[in-house]
């Protein structure tokens, strides 16, 4: 992948949401200028809500803008202009609404480059990460813009001439409520779908990473969508109360975690509203003796130190059978200890910055607490200070690897969310499945091995929505994504993410008298 130094912030007609220091994008320069909700087509403030929190840009520390947070007043002002536009955008064809989502993902291609930095300088993650994210994000609306054609019901012939047919008509107006580990990504695989499906949404990202929804409204208003179509409300809590109690709120899609998404399950069913939620996980990943062990380390340290391990899917709790144990230990440690971590806009850096300074602290405390209960630190696991002395405020850790883990510890019982392996021997296939699905989560398992049948047999006993087999963190929009137990319900991407975005209507026709039993 071609990486570029040097980005500017800023593309030929796209507006101007921020002031830099200089003339190209740097560390430490950006300050938010312009508004940070989005309706009816524009930038606005809320006409409603007192509240505000700081944004910050994760790698420097430095408060970057402030969020004004909507109140009742501005979310149904947001749900009536989607009501609007939901109208005119649900009477176009499939092929109308995908040849827009073309023209937004070929916006979103040519501005790649900005949505990724400022995608970096909001998150933290390095802008090779965050580039990554930016073309799966475009070839999210890429794959939903060709399926928004295809659509279609059922016929189905009947007695006596009769028939019956059904229809995939869409629900409304939908709510995205966003995660700050993936902002932009989240955005578009909420949206593509719904927006396929001829729904209109209002989204609300986290308050932790205001920025990159707004520029995806910026992208769909420049696509030609009818105003109002996506609109971007902020705010925390009390905001996504609003949404979900909105009586005109047809849908929920939520990610984030298992409390929030408890709540919004109980909100939402006051209006017997479809939810989607994608919450929390505490993956397992499998390593067996007679794997490519090469390969094996690369698949672990991509279970879980992307995005400075905060990656719901990621695969931490990592078993290992015994007879290699020692081996694949010693080269995790070397590889974890080889990544670089720094400034996250420089294009060779791989760990950038956890996103915020409370989180930073959640997850040391986890390190401390390990080594409390009889864990191994064998690296990392402490507050890092990168060289460079504008970074010296940053949120960054060095990435941890324990050892002498056990399952009854709390770093291995419960979601980090962070820079944080957790290695456990086991002896046999049986042992090691039984071990794997006792936890109340179930998004995503993973198995390295040379057998085809071990393999498959491992990948169909695992409780997760997704298994991935001799590889890991992979996840193209053309699969669905989701989970099993507590890591929630429905599925994102894929065909399958129509079935949460549309419903069904039955339409029955008689062709001949009526029989009646009067």
């Amino acid at each position: 992948m071609l990486l570029h130094s040097g980005l500017p912030l800023l593309l030929p007609g796209f507006p101007r949401l921020f002031r830099c220091a200089s003339t190209s994008t740097a560390t430490g320069t950006v300050q938010l200028q312009q508004p940070l909700n989005h309706r009816d087509g524009a930038r606005v403030q809320p006409c409603d809500g007192s509240h505000s929190e700081e944004v910050y840009e994760p790698a420097t520390g430095r408060v970057i803008g402030k969020c004004l947070f909507s109140g009742e007043k501005e979310v149904d002002l947001a749900v009536q202009n989607a009501q609007a536009a939901f109208k005119i955008w649900s009477q176009k064809s499939g092929m109308e609404r995908g040849n827009a989502l073309l023209k937004a993902a070929r916006a979103i291609q040519e501005q790649r480059e900005e949505i990724a930095t400022m995608e970096t300088i909001n998150n933290g993650k390095s802008i090779f990460e965050a580039l990554v994210d930016v073309d799966i994000s475009l070839q999210c609306l890429q794959y939903y813009a060709g399926l928004a054609g295809s659509l279609a019901g059922q016929h189905i012939q009947l007695p006596g001439g009769s028939f019956a047919y059904t229809r995939r008509e869409p629900l409304g107006v939908c709510v995205g409520i966003g995660a700050w580990n993936y902002p932009f990504q989240i955005a578009c695989w909420k949206s593509a779908p719904a927006l396929a499906c001829g729904n209109a949404m209002v989204f609300k990202p986290s308050p932790c990473t205001p920025i990159s929804a707004v520029m995806l409204s910026e992208i769909y208003s420049q696509a030609g969508v009818p105003r109002g179509l996506f609109n971007v409300v902020q705010g925390g809590a009390a905001t996504g109360q609003f949404l979900c109690q909105h009586p005109s709120v047809a849908k929920v899609s939520f990610t984030g975690s298992v409390s929030t998404g408890i709540k919004i399950m109980a909100m939402a069913s006051h209006g017997v509203k479809p939810v989607t939620l994608e919450l929390g996980g505490k993956s397992p990943l499998l390593i067996f003796s007679d794997c490519i062990l090469a390969n094996a380390v690369k698949g672990a340290l991509m279970a879980n130190f992307l995005t400075q391990g905060e990656v719901c899917s990621n695969g931490t709790r990592v078993f290992v059978q015994r007879g290699i144990l020692q081996a694949f230990t010693e080269e995790v440690v070397i590889q974890t200890q080889k990544i670089k971590i720094g400034d996250p806009l420089l294009n060779d850096t791989r760990m950038g910055a956890l996103i915020n300074q409370p989180h930073l602290k959640k997850v040391l405390s986890f390190v401390t607490q390990a080594k409390e209960q009889g864990a191994e630190v064998l690296c990392g696991g402490e507050a890092y200070v990168p060289d460079d002395p504008k970074l010296s405020n940053g949120f960054y850790m060095s990435p941890c690897v324990l050892g002498n883990c056990e399952d009854n510890m709390t770093c291995v019982k419960e979601e980090i969310f962070g820079p944080v392996m957790s290695i456990l021997p086991f002896d046999t296939e049986e042992e090691a499945l039984e071990r794997a699905n006792s936890t109340c989560f179930g998004l995503a398992g993973g198995v390295f091995t040379r057998d085809l049948q071990r393999a498959h047999r491992v990948a169909a006993g695992l409780q997760a929505g997704t298994c991935f087999i001799n590889n890991y963190n992979v996840i193209p929009v053309e699969l669905p994504f989701g989970g099993y137990k507590m890591s929630g319900f429905g599925r994102e991407n894929g065909t399958a993410a129509i079935a949460y975005y549309s419903q069904l209507k039955t339409v029955y026709v008689e062709m001949g008298n009526v029989e009646s039993v009067f």
